[in-house]
């Protein structure tokens, strides 16, 4: 099945079968509105059993990490099989309290393709996560540091 958690929480087949969520590479970021999140969250919570768990990581707002989102710190030319040099990097474009948009070209050097994107993560505070997590119904909500990245990301385990 594709789409999102409350999608797949929709299905009775899918409540309560499942041991562990995740949600990998700082997907819980892009949820940008409280109640996007707190949706997702609770259909999350549906769909664990009484003994699941959820794990997510997502980064430390006070590490300032977007400060480093810079064309000059981020620019790079990767070689791809099949597609030649490709060039990319990533501009912070405005900070607005919790809210960091930044643009995310990637340009085909072979061709002069140029595929522009931009996006805007949340950088949610640890009570910020505690609370929409206790709102949806998880408990036991462990926070820790990212092994590979300690002070720079959060490991979040919470329990159903």
């Amino acid at each position: 099945m594709v789409g999102t958690a409350v999608d797949v929480a929709a299905e009775p087949a899918h409540q309560h079968q499942y041991d562990l969520a995740t949600m990998t590479a700082n997907v819980a970021q892009v949820f940008l509105e409280d109640e996007e999140w707190l949706a997702n969250l609770r259909a999350i919570h549906m769909c664990l059993r009484p003994d699941g768990h959820l794990a997510f990581e997502t980064r430390v707002p006070s590490d300032r990490g977007w400060e480093q989102w810079t064309k000059e710190l981020t620019q790079r030319v990767v070689e791809v099989e099949g597609e030649g040099p490709v060039e990319d990097w990533v501009q912070v474009t405005k900070v607005d309290g919790e809210f960091v948009t930044f643009d995310s070209p990637t340009i085909f050097l072979a061709d002069g393709e140029r595929i522009d994107s931009t996006s805007t993560l949340r950088f949610r505070t640890q009570e910020a996560l505690r609370q929409s997590l206790s709102k949806a119904g998880f408990s036991r909500i462990e926070i820790r540091d990212l092994p590979y990245a300690p002070g720079r990301g959060w490991l979040i385990v919470a329990h159903a």
